[in-house]
């Protein structure tokens, strides 16, 4: 069995978590979620398989 997961997905799950449990992190979280969206942008998702 293969299971793949996807970067993207799993930091959204832990950034939707730690928004419910400490909402003053919410510009943090979005700022960090942008910039780590970005960089597998730029350097390509196909070198970051989990």
């Amino acid at each position: 069995m293969n299971i793949q997961l996807g970067l993207a997905p799993i930091i959204s799950l832990l950034a939707g978590i730690l928004i419910l449990v400490m909402p003053r992190l919410l510009n943090y979280i979005v700022a960090i979620y942008l910039i780590l969206i970005g960089l597998v942008g730029l350097f390509g998702a196909g070198q970051l398989r989990l």
